[in-house]
């Protein structure tokens, strides 16, 4: 079990190298200065305090520690950059995973191998040429081939597993595990592997932080013939890697890694089918685009996308019929909306939009041809829902009562699966308007089937249960101290307020965003619970469960709440109402004066600053701050001076 990482990896790790790897940083006082990542500034507001071990920029306002920093810059989530950043202080999160890290380097190692020697094959070899001239008359600058990587898979049985294994010492097996070969029937030909892209056009694929994960391989010319034309069994016209220990491919999109800036900056992903459709895109300059390496976007590559950015624009060869082989169709539109209303992505449907390509015209033909149509396709690119009610309503005959019945049972699935209760009543509308079908009828419709969707057994959620008592009673048996030196004191106590207290809840996120707490960990846990108690959309609040938000959490966070309820204090239930509220104004006052902290210091290091300058402008405007930090820190003290008077805790 996981505990006490996080505070290790903190101990460990100088916050200040960490973040200059990303940051140009310079000495002021006790803290570091430097231009934010993550806002455009010319003058520096990110500052690094070690002594605290935090960073703040005081003009975009994003703070925290080491993991916030990596979680914002890589934009991934804190189970993620808890493992890069124990692997870079060289904490074992545990043996296995240790053993499994270490696996996977090696044959991520391999896969580089391969993708530069089929790279050399494509640039450097009579073996290459009819692939480089295929890439060229596609479009595809020598700039963007030698960027992406791109190769040419040999015709040859074993080319590529021979060259490696007998020059680079890569076993055959690993070549097989990471998905570039394939058995051979007899184990005394050759390295007694096959290679699995043969005659191919490849594009290495890789994840969100620039790691080769995979590859994909295009035929020359048509399926089921050679580049010159004639018939020949090619296999399927795409192929991608297996299922390997690096490569899943309902989690991985292709050029996310160079999207994902983009995507971050624009606020809008926008998804092709096919490699050579996102690469021309990117050649283009419409770098956020992304490729989902098939006809159907899966769960996992909405999450990936919703890391980035909570607009999507689906720009597939969208068949609303859905005859066309290899098309997107209607029922595809429909299971995405289904897995978005099923996660807390933050997308909402209005925001999922279809783009409308010409007949008959692939994503890089419209780019390569006529970016500015590309360019105004997206922008005014369909929501997802509208496009449905429109594509079912030419589908049935609305001027007959079988045709009215048939599309009201078509795209009701759909609009009872929009989780926002306002958007969901706008597009009820919209399919009276269309349907002339009135809405009380609708409504009817629309509640009916609500018992179709099964609700889940609320006696369910008892097995395997999360106590208090059953947490006290093997306390000793978690690193409870270990696990907590991670957060500050004030952290502990506020969120075993919320664990142990739930009627707190409440008041505690009226008070405190997770955002003010300093620690990534206790930010997690915070989170988690106020996800917890959100409202159904008829603004009931469901009961507190401690089972099922431990149950929900990485197994770091959930060690925090475990010790968190294990520790051997007081019951805060024990408390009257008055010492409640007295703590939780308490820590709530303690936590503002920490921030308030971090502001007078960025500002008395950029007084100093603007009177070595002899810059009276700025000094003038610092010293009027100054002021109103120092009245802000007076409102404070009567603040806690008047709550102390409110009430005595019998503890204190």
């Amino acid at each position: 079990m996981a505990g006490g990482i996080a505070a290790e990896v903190k101990s460990k790790l100088n916050i200040v190298d960490v973040i200059g790897e990303s940051v140009q940083l310079r000495k002021a006082g006790t803290t570091y200065k430097g231009l934010c990542p993550f806002h455009g500034e010319k003058t520096p507001s990110f500052t690094v305090t070690p002594a605290r071990d935090s960073w703040k920029c005081f003009g975009c306002g994003l703070g925290g520690d080491i993991f916030s920093f990596v979680m914002q810059r890589d934009s991934v989530p804190f189970p993620e950059a808890l493992r890069t950043l124990a692997n870079k202080a060289g904490v074992e999160i545990d043996e296995r995973t240790k053993r499994e890290d270490a696996h996977r380097a090696r044959l991520r190692d391999i896969l580089e191998t391969s993708i530069a020697f089929y790279h050399q094959v494509l640039t450097a070899t009579t073996l290459g040429q009819p692939a480089l001239d295929y890439l060229r008359g596609r479009g595809f600058t020598e700039a963007t081939i030698e960027v992406a990587q791109l190769g040419w898979a040999p015709d040859g049985w074993d080319t590529m597993s021979r060259r490696l294994v007998e020059k680079r010492q890569i076993k055959p097996e690993e070549l097989v595990e990471v998905g570039l070969a394939s058995q051979g029937r007899s184990q005394s030909r050759g390295v007694g592997v096959i290679d699995r892209f043969r005659g191919r056009v490849l594009f290495p694929i890789r994840d969100q932080n620039g790691a080769a994960v995979g590859m994909g391989g295009r035929i020359l010319g048509k399926e089921g013939h050679d580049a010159q034309g004639n018939p020949r069994d090619t296999g399927p016209k795409y192929l991608n890697s297996p299922a390997t220990p690096l490569f899943d491919k309902s989690r991985t999109l292709y050029l996310v890694d160079r999207a994902k800036g983009p995507m971050r900056k624009s606020g809008q992903a926008v998804i092709v089918e096919g490699y050579t459709d996102a690469l021309m895109a990117h050649q283009a300059g419409f770098d956020n685009v992304v490729a989902s390496l098939g006809t159907a976007l899966t769960p996992g590559q909405v999450a990936l996308l919703t890391r980035y950015a909570k607009k999507i624009a689906l720009a597939y060869d969208v068949d609303a019929a859905g005859q066309k082989a290899g098309t997107f169709g209607v029922q595809a539109l429909e299971g995405l909306i289904g897995q978005l209303a099923a996660t807390e992505s933050g997308v909402e449907l209005d925001e999922v939009r279809v783009v409308r390509l010409p007949d008959g015209k692939d994503p890089d033909e419209v780019v390569r041809e006529s970016p500015d149509l590309w360019r105004e396709e997206v922008r005014t690119a369909q929501p997802i829902v509208d496009y449905l009610i429109d594509t079912y309503a030419k589908t049935y005959d609305l001027k007959t009562p079988g045709g009215k019945a048939r599309f009201v049972d078509a795209i009701m699935p759909t609009i009872r699966a929009v989780p926002n209760p306002v958007m969901r009543d706008g597009w009820l509308q919209r399919v009276r308007q269309v349907s002339g079908v009135e809405e009380r009828v609708l409504l009817e419709v629309l509640r009916s089937g609500r018992s179709a969707t099964g609700l889940a057994d609320s006696n369910s959620a008892r097995e395997g249960r999360f106590t208090v008592g059953a947490v006290i009673a093997s306390a000793d048996a978690l690193p409870v101290t270990d696990i907590l030196r991670g957060v500050l004191p004030q952290e502990q106590e506020l969120l075993r307020l919320m664990l142990l207290v739930p009627e707190l809840q409440g008041k505690i996120t009226d008070a405190i965003g997770p955002d003010r707490l300093p620690n990534t960990i206790a930010r997690e846990l915070f989170r988690a619970l106020v996800t917890a108690r959100e409202p159904s959309d008829e603004g009931i609040h469901p009961p507190f469960s401690l089972t099922a938000l431990v149950q929900a959490l990485d197994a770091e966070t959930a060690a925090l709440a475990q010790a968190l309820v294990a520790r051997r204090d007081p019951n805060p239930r024990e408390l009257s109402h008055d010492e409640l509220n007295y703590e939780v104004e308490r820590l709530v006052i303690d936590l503002e004066e920490r921030a308030l902290d971090e502001r007078s210091e960025f500002t008395q290091n950029a007084l100093a600053e603007a009177e070595q300058a002899g810059d009276s402008a700025v000094l003038d405007q610092l010293l009027r701050e100054s002021q109103v930090l120092n009245e802000q820190r007076k409102s404070l003290h009567r603040r806690r001076d008047q709550t102390r008077l409110l009430t005595s805790p019998a503890r204190r």
